[in-house]
């Protein structure tokens, strides 16, 4: 079956290009050219993945995300926004963004940020028993059991560490906000702050390095962590 995808570009060269080739690519792309039309059409389609520029006329792209993740909408969205504009990209992960391209681009770069995300999707709906065991390099993870090995010895995480690790490692790759964590890991009525994400973070960091002295947790700034096996 043929992915759905959204482009939302006000530039016209600049969408029929990325139209043609993800079509020759296999998807199946539908456009619009400003927020309000993007607004309809994410609402109204259904969709496996947004393409949504930061500058657009009216209502902005980060307003459009803000709008869709408030009203429930889950589809995956890749921001594309100008070199220079970080705190857009910023803004626009914190606000539910699972990815960003920066303009200027390319179209390997683009396509293969889409099938990561893609496929960070296809593993989230998959069926719940087949993530109770996840292996990452030297790390093996049994969920069922709640145990971790490094190098196949096992190591002691707390209840906490066990459950940020085994929650962001289901989805490799997918960047997380510290309040997303806070909210997941220690429920919402929890009067902590972020740096309690990123002091477990740290702990997970030197509990995992093993022998490989690999970093499994990515720290994207300004925003959070992403977990980041060796092969990512």
């Amino acid at each position: 079956m043929r992915r759905r995808l959204l482009l939302v570009e006000d530039d016209p060269t600049l969408r029929q290009a990325l139209t043609f080739n993800l079509t020759r690519e296999g998807y199946e792309v539908s456009a619009a050219a400003d927020g309000e039309a993007a607004l309809e059409a994410a609402r109204s389609q259904r969709l496996d993945l947004v393409l949504l520029d930061v500058m657009l006329p009216g209502m902005s792209g980060v307003e459009v995300l803000r709008v869709l993740r408030r009203e429930g909408v889950t589809t995956p969205v890749i921001i594309l926004s100008a070199k220079g504009d970080e705190i857009d990209r910023v803004v626009g992960l914190k606000v539910g963004a699972d990815d960003y391209v920066a303009k200027p681009f390319s179209r390997p770069e683009l396509l293969a940020r889409i099938e990561a995300v893609l496929r960070r999707q296809r593993r989230e709906t998959d069926e719940p028993e087949r993530r109770e065991h996840l292996a990452f390099g030297n790390v093996r993870i049994d969920v069922a059991r709640r145990e971790v090995t490094v190098d196949d010895t096992p190591i002691h995480l707390t209840t906490k560490e066990f459950d940020l690790l085994s929650h962001m490692a289901a989805t490799p790759g997918r960047i997380f906000t510290r309040d997303q964590l806070l909210a997941r890991i220690w429920g919402y009525d929890y009067l902590g702050d972020g740096r309690t994400v990123d002091v477990h973070v740290s702990w997970l960091r030197g509990k995992l390095r093993g022998s490989a002295g690999h970093n499994y947790f990515r720290t994207v700034r300004g925003v959070g962590y992403a977990f980041a096996p060796q092969s990512a």
